[in-house]
Parts: structure tokens; C-alpha cells; sequence
């Protein structure tokens, strides 16, 4: 147990309350008028120390920008594309507003005004990844016991609206492809496999079986910056992706001359192809424009390959692994709009069920009728 004790000061007798942190070190709190105030403290102090919640006044002290520099710093688990962003809203917009401000003092009011004033000028997408390094911080902040809850969640924040997805028919992608010159092959993949930008310009010749038709995605090459990093494909498995035939000579093409070891589609001086530059942009733009296609990105062609596959009749799990999906639950959630014709075939069968159903005799049509008695009725059922 702690101990209160008196002192004299300026202002006259105040009281000061003696106690051990959890790890053991002495403290002290000083200037409490009554030794009533003192003992309530030191009450308080003894009863979050049972129960695991004691907070250490001097931890509370530490700055968001100093904790914020050692989250950053602890997020190994992300890939550097994924890291990227967050370091750019860190120094953007969390540290010049958090970053010199202690993390105990950090009220929700506060962080609530913050991100209203982000919402005002900025996108959904770059508000909700600000509020979430914040929030991020806080939370390895309630963990070390600098702070007793995250005040940051519980906030309003805006809703990030998903665009529409865009879906090319066959012709239209074999003239986006045609219009497209030295990119034709990679247009082709792209809208017939569903594979990321980066795992296509990652493609190495020995990735492409054609016996088998199979291509293997091991990598991914992703623009980081100004320099490309290879790792892992977005959910860090590797999969196995048919290609159609009619790919077959295109991509035999693409990799006539090469090693087994060297990109399959590569630049000048066989580095990997990157869209990010003023000449990428400019050819796939150029190329809609040659097609008469709508604005679109490169990522659309991802969606195009859904769609036909879908229309096409393969399943929802065949496209999941095509897409390299972590579920169909995934699949389905993404693009629940290229099954919709599934409730329509439900309808269908209900409605012939019913009308055979009905067919059957007179007591099993009283029975169904006073069932289907909304959908089914008496003008509409065959004789």
C-alpha cells in the first residue's frame, strides 16, 4: 500500500500521495489540497493496480510523433505498396496535426473535429487512411498501458462509395487489343485471365506451360515510387491460371527469343513495364481512344475477365481461384451484379414447380393454389 503525507508550499499545507507502479519503482503525486483528495487518489491508484489497469501518468506523456515513427516502423507484415500509403497520410496528415500532441492528451472531440475537416477537402479513401493510422497508433498505445481506451474510436466517418465496376464484351476487348500496337498480347491476358497488372509484368517464359495452357503466378511487381519491388502475389499463394487457346500464338510471340528466365513482357532493356509513367498512361489512353471505348483503367480489364467468365457459365468457385480471391465469399461480394441472372432462374423454377404443382388433380390444386394464391392465378394456369 501507498501513503499520504503533508508538506508545506506557498499556497500553504498541501498533501502528497507515495506509491509503487506495478513494476515496482517508486512515485509520487503531489498537490492535493485535502488529504481527503489525496486518500481518494491513492485509492483509485490501488484498485487499478488489482485489477491491471493502471496507467503510468509519465507514459501518457509521450507524443503521438513518437509513437507514430515506431508504428511505422513495426509494420513488417505489410508489403512496401501497401506500407507506402500509410506513410504518406502519416506525413501528410497525421503528424502535422498529431504529432507533437501527448498521447493522453488526445480527446475524442478532437480527433471527431479532425476528420471532419479532412472529409471536407479530401477523399473518402485518403480520410478513412489517416483516421486509421491514428486509430492504429492509439491502439498499441492502450496495449502498452500508456492510455486507458482509444478515444479515437466511435468516430463518425465517411463512407467510401465503391465505383461502378467496367465490363467489356468480347469485340470491344479485341479492339481495345487491336488499337493497342506492341501491348496487344498483355491487353488479351489481361481481360482473359483476370490477372493484376503486376503479376502480368511479372510473368517470367517459364511461367507459360502451353502444353497444359496453365500460366503460374509466383510474383508480383509492384510500383513503389519510382522503383519497381517483386514480391508475392496479393494473397501470398501461388495459382495456377488457364489461358483460352486463341492465347496461344500471342503469348508464344511474346516469348520467342527469351530465355526461360527473362520477362515475358518487358521493356527496352528488359526491365519490368511500368504503367505509372507519362508513356504508359498515354498508350492505354490512346488505345481507348483508337477503340472508341469509354475512359477506363487497366485494373477494368481485371473486371472484364470476371464478367466473361461468368458469362461464359463458369461457377463462382472457378472464378475465385482464376482471380486468386481468398473465398468465393469474396468473389460474390465483389461481383454479386454478374449473378443476378441466378435470382432470375430461381423465379423460373419456383414458377414451374408451381404450375406443376397445379397440374397434379384437384386436392393437391387446392392445396398449392392456396399457397401460390398471389403468383398463380386461374387465367394464367395452363389446361
Amino acid at each position: 500500500m501507498g501513503s499520504v503525507l503533508s508538506y508545506e508550499s506557498a499556497n500553504g499545507r498541501r498533501y502528497r500521495v507515495m506509491f509503487r507502479t506495478p513494476d515496482h519503482r517508486q512515485t509520487t503525486k503531489r498537490g492535493f489540497k485535502t488529504k481527503r483528495e489525496a486518500e481518494l487518489y491513492l485509492a483509485t491508484v490501488e484498485t487499478n493496480k488489482a485489477r491491471g489497469e493502471y496507467i503510468d501518468a509519465s507514459a501518457a506523456r509521450v507524443t503521438i510523433g513518437t509513437l507514430g515513427a515506431d508504428w511505422l516502423t513495426n509494420q513488417t507484415h505489410l508489403k512496401p505498396s501497401s506500407l507506402r500509403p500509410l506513410e504518406i497520410a502519416w506525413r501528410l496528415q497525421v503528424e502535422p496535426r498529431w504529432g507533437k500532441i501527448p498521447v493522453g492528451d488526445v480527446r475524442h472531440s478532437d480527433v471527431q473535429t479532425w476528420v471532419t475537416s479532412l472529409t471536407a477537402g479530401r477523399s473518402a479513401t485518403t480520410v478513412l487512411r489517416a483516421f486509421g493510422v491514428l486509430a492504429g497508433i492509439l491502439d498499441v498505445a492502450v496495449k502498452d498501458r500508456r492510455v486507458p481506451a482509444n478515444v479515437a474510436r466511435g468516430a463518425r466517418l465517411p463512407r467510401k462509395v465503391p465505383r461502378a465496376h467496367r465490363y467489356l464484351t468480347h469485340q470491344q476487348v479485341h479492339d481495345l487489343a487491336a488499337a493497342s500496337g506492341k501491348h496487344e498480347a498483355m491487353v488479351l491476358l489481361l481481360a482473359y485471365t483476370g490477372l493484376r497488372w503486376g503479376e502480368v509484368v511479372a510473368l517470367r517464359v517459364r511461367d507459360v506451360d502451353f502444353a497444359r495452357r496453365r500460366l503460374a503466378i509466383s510474383e508480383n511487381a509492384v510500383e513503389v515510387g519510382a522503383a519497381t519491388i517483386v514480391g508475392t502475389p496479393k494473397s501470398h499463394k501461388r495459382r495456377s491460371v488457364p489461358f483460352p487457346a486463341f492465347l496461344e500464338d500471342p503469348l508464344a510471340n511474346a516469348a520467342a527469343g527469351k530465355q526461360i528466365n527473362e520477362l515475358l513482357f518487358s521493356g527496352r532493356f528488359g526491365e519490368h513495364v511500368k504503367r505509372a509513367t507519362r508513356g504508359q498512361r498515354t498508350w492505354f489512353k490512346s488505345a481507348l481512344d483508337r477503340a472508341g471505348l469509354e475512359p477506363m483503367t487497366v485494373h477494368d480489364l481485371r473486371h472484364t475477365a470476371a464478367s466473361l467468365a461468368v458469362s461464359a457459365g463458369a461457377n463462382v468457385k472457378a472464378v475465385q481461384r482464376m482471380l486468386g480471391h481468398a473465398s468465393a465469399a469474396m468473389t460474390l461480394d465483389v461481383y454479386a451484379d454478374l449473378f443476378d441472372d441466378d435470382l432470375d432462374a430461381v423465379a423460373e423454377a419456383l414458377d414451374g414447380a408451381a404450375r406443376r404443382s397445379v397440374d397434379r388433380g384437384p386436392h393437391v390444386a387446392e392445396r398449392s393454389v392456396s399457397v401460390v394464391a398471389r403468383p398463380v392465378h386461374a387465367a394464367n394456369v395452363p389446361r
